[in-house]
This record gives C-alpha cells, sequence and structure tokens, in this order.
C-alpha cells in the first residue's frame, strides 16, 4: 500500500502526507530533522517517530547543527536516558556524526541543501554512495526516504493523490534538473 493511502486511513499521518512529504525543504535545520528522523526510524515504524517527534526536537536542541555536532559524552549519556528519542547508541553517534559533517559543508558548500545541490540530480544507488561516503546510518532505504520526502526523488505521492499536484507546484528539485551540471567536490 502506498504512503498515499496508508495516511488516508491514519490520522497520526494526515497532516505530515499533507503538509510536509514531498514537499521540497532548504532550511539546514528541517533538512537535518528529516535526516534525523529517518535514521531513528530504521528498524521502527513511522507512527513511533511522529508520535515522539516533539520530544526528539526538544531533546536535540530543535536541530540546531552546531550545538549537535559539539555534543560532549555527557550529552551522549543525557541521550541514552531520554525517553523522548529512539534510545540507541549507535543512531545517537550517528546523528552527532551527521551534524559535524553538515557543519564541514558549511565550509565545502555554503551548507547541507547547497551540498545536496552539487550533486542533483543522481540516481538513487548514486545518492546511496554519496550518503554513504559523507554520513554514517544512511542506507538505502533511508537515504531514499529522505531524498523523496524532502523533494529530491520523485514519487512521494500517488500520481493521483490531490497532494502531488501541490508539491509539483512547489517545483521540487527532481521535477526540474539543473541546467548546468554542477562539479562535485572530491
Amino acid at each position: 500500500m502506498s504512503y498515499c493511502r496508508f495516511a488516508a486511513t491514519a490520522p497520526a499521518h494526515q497532516e505530515f502526507h499533507a503538509t510536509e512529504h514531498g514537499f521540497p525543504i532548504r532550511g539546514e535545520s528541517a533538512l537535518f530533522e528529516r535526516l534525523v528522523l529517518e535514521i531513528s526510524q530504521a528498524g521502527l515504524s513511522w507512527d513511533i517517530i511522529l508520535k515522539r517527534r516533539h520530544g526528539m526536537a526538544a531533546a536535540f536542541d530543535h536541530y540546531d547543527v552546531a550545538k549537535i555536532a559539539a555534543y560532549d559524552e555527557d550529552a551522549r549519556a543525557r541521550l541514552l536516558t531520554d525517553a523522548r528519542i529512539i534510545r540507541n547508541r549507535l543512531k545517537i553517534a550517528a546523528i552527532i556524526y551527521n551534524a559535524a559533517q553538515i557543519m564541514a559543508m558549511r565550509d565545502s558548500h555554503g551548507g547541507f541543501a547547497a551540498w545536496l545541490d552539487a550533486h542533483h540530480p543522481q540516481n538513487l544507488a548514486d545518492w546511496v554512495k554519496i550518503f554513504r561516503k559523507n554520513f554514517r546510518f544512511t542506507g538505502g532505504e533511508i537515504v531514499h526516504e529522505f531524498l523523496m520526502g524532502v523533494g529530491y526523488l520523485p514519487d512521494a505521492h500517488d500520481a493521483d493523490c490531490p497532494i502531488a499536484a501541490q508539491v509539483l507546484r512547489c517545483n521540487p528539485p527532481w521535477q526540474t534538473p539543473w541546467q548546468t551540471p554542477r562539479q562535485i567536490p572530491r
């Protein structure tokens, strides 16, 4: 069953489906939040993540990349006892590491969105390679769901879903590949 059809029958998913899923995102904290949510969801249901979303934002300093990149052992220990998040040591370590990677992208590309733009367009297999080279805990499903959810890959919505037309009006990156191929820094 597609997410569109599932969300129609699952009240907890309806707002996310109608207002966020597949819509392009540019803000660094918003992009990082979505990556954190996808990493946190691995092996779990999206229901759990949506229910914990607000608590996760508070626990992770509202996805302030600089603050998270600077988390020390005390912050890690605090997170491992925080019931508002998914308390998985590997996921927490990946989130902190990934925040540091995004901090580095500020210098190399001007930010996370610009880094994504510099690699667009790619097919999913190439995106996965790029993510695995730069981030932790970013397997194929996480990368696919993240990129589809923030507008870099198509098919977030069924063609007959009324939200699909709204997403298209927002000109997601997958809809209009860059006119001039950008060089990917090595």
